[in-house]
C-alpha cells in the first residue's frame, strides 16, 4: 500500500528545458544511470517530435530490454501508432497518451468541447492497447480542470484501458492542500481500477510539496526528474522527493526502489550532458548541500555531524560534507583545517592566526588551502621570530 512508482522523465519532459536536449547516445548514456538509479518507468521520449527522439525511444528499449520504457503520445492515431513503433523492441512498454482537460485548453488551444476531448482520449487509449498492454492517460492541466469533468475523463479512460492516470499540475498552479483535495478525490472515484499518477511543474517552487501532498491522499506515482530540470521552472526534482521519503518515514512512510547512492552520481552526469548543473544550494545534489561555513555551524558539525545534517552525504552518493572556511568560519573548523593541511598548532599561533585570517576572508569569497597554508607559515615565523627577540 505504501508503495510509490518513480516515473522518470528526465529524457522527455526535462530535455524539453531550454539547453537541456540531448542526442541519441547522449540519452542512452544518462538512460544506463537511471537504470542503476532503480527508477520503476523510463520516459525515453516523444518519438512523433522528431527522427531523434523516435531513435532514442527505441535504443534504449534495445539497450534494456528488462526496464520498462515509455514513450509519449498525443492522443491522435499518427502519434500513438508512432510511439507503438519506436517501442518495438521493448519487452515492457508504456505508451502514455495525453490530452488537455481544463476549458482553458479546450476554449483556446483545442477549440473542442468536453465530449470531443472525452472521445478522442478514449480512442487514443484503445488504439494503443492495440499495441501496449501497459498504457498511461494523461489529463494535461489538470489542476485546471473542472473537477466533476476529470472525474468523468478519468473512469472513461480506465474503462477503455488504461492502467494509470496522471493528473498533472502543468503549470505549476496549484497548492498543496488543494492538490490533495483533487488526488483523493480521484482515488476514490477510481478505486483499485488504476494507479493515480502525479506530475508537477515548480512554477511556484511547490512541485515537491505537491506531490508529496498527492502521494499523502492516495496517488502511487510520481512523475520526476533528475535535478528537477524541465519545462519553465522544471518538474518535481526526483532526488529531494526520494529522500524525503527516506528522511522521513516517520511522517512519510513510503517505499520506492531507487538506490539512493545514485542521486550525486547521475546528477553530475546529467550536468555534464546538458549545459548547466543545479544551482550550488539545491536541495541533495547541490554543491553546497553539505557544505558548512558558519562558525557555529561548523563547531557543532565538528563535535557531531548530526547537528547540522540530517542526510549522510553518502548515502546519495556524496564523498563526504566539507568545511568551507570564510569569514563566517571559526577557529574550531581552522584549527581543523590546519592539522588536515599537517600542521599542530599552539593556543598562541591559533589565535594569531585567526586574526590574520579573518582579515584575509573579510576582502574574499573564501580561502583556499595555499593561502591558509601560507597564514600559518607567516605566523609561525612571527611568533618565532618574537621569542627570539624577547
Amino acid at each position: 500500500m505504501n508503495r510509490v512508482y518513480i516515473f522518470d522523465t528526465t529524457l522527455r519532459d526535462g530535455e524539453q528545458s531550454p539547453g537541456c536536449s540531448m542526442t541519441v547516445p547522449e540519452k542512452v548514456r544518462m538512460a544506463a544511470k537511471l537504470v542503476d538509479l532503480g527508477v520503476d518507468i523510463l520516459e525515453a521520449g516523444f518519438p512523433i517530435a522528431s527522427q531523434g527522439d523516435f531513435e532514442a525511444v527505441d535504443a534504449v528499449s534495445r539497450e534494456y530490454p528488462w526496464v520498462q520504457v515509455a514513450a509519449l503520445a498525443r492522443s491522435t492515431k499518427n502519434d500513438v501508432e508512432r510511439a507503438a513503433n519506436a517501442l518495438k523492441h521493448a519487452k515492457r512498454p508504456r505508451i502514455h497518451t495525453f490530452l488537455a482537460t481544463s476549458d482553458i485548453h479546450l476554449q483556446y488551444k483545442l477549440k473542442k468541447s468536453r465530449q470531443q476531448v472525452l472521445d478522442e482520449a478514449c480512442a487514443a487509449v484503445v488504439q494503443a492497447r492495440q499495441y501496449a498492454d501497459d498504457v498511461e492517460f494523461s489529463a494535461e492541466d489538470a489542476t485546471r480542470t473542472d473537477w466533476d469533468y476529470l472525474e468523468e475523463i478519468s473512469k472513461a479512460v480506465v474503462g477503455a484501458g488504461a492502467r494509470t492516470v496522471n493528473l498533472p499540475d502543468t503549470v505549476g498552479y496549484s497548492v498543496p492542500t488543494e492538490y490533495g483535495e483533487l488526488i483523493a478525490r480521484m482515488v476514490k472515484a477510481l478505486g483499485d481500477t488504476a494507479i493515480v499518477s502525479v506530475h508537477c511543474h515548480d512554477d511556484l517552487g511547490l512541485a515537491v510539496a505537491n506531490s508529496i501532498a498527492a502521494v499523502q491522499a492516495g496517488a502511487r506515482q510520481i512523475e520526476c526528474t533528475m535535478n528537477g530540470i524541465g519545462e519553465r521552472a522544471g518538474n518535481c526534482s526526483l532526488e529531494e522527493v526520494v529522500m524525503a521519503f527516506k528522511t522521513r518515514p516517520d511522517r512519510l512512510p513510503y517505499k520506492t526502489k531507487i538506490v539512493t547512492e545514485h542521486l550525486y552520481p547521475a546528477s553530475q552526469l546529467l550536468s555534464q550532458i546538458i549545459t548547466f548543473g543545479p544551482q550550488p544550494n539545491k536541495a541533495i545534489v547541490g554543491e553546497n548541500a553539505f557544505a558548512h561555513e558558519a562558525g557555529i555551524h561548523q563547531d557543532g558539525y565538528l563535535k557531531n555531524k548530526s547537528t547540522y545534517e540530517i542526510i549522510d552525504p553518502h548515502s546519495v552518493g556524496v564523498p563526504e560534507g566539507r568545511l568551507v572556511l570564510g569569514k563566517h568560519s571559526g577557529r574550531h573548523a581552522l584549527g581543523q583545517r590546519a592539522e588536515t593541511l599537517g600542521y599542530t598548532l599552539s593556543k598562541e599561533e591559533l589565535d594569531e592566526l585567526y586574526k590574520r585570517f579573518t582579515t584575509l576572508a573579510d576582502t574574499k569569497k573564501g580561502v583556499r588551502n595555499d593561502e591558509i597554508g601560507g597564514l600559518i607559515e607567516s605566523v609561525k615565523n612571527a611568533l618565532a621570530e618574537s621569542a627570539t627577540i624577547r
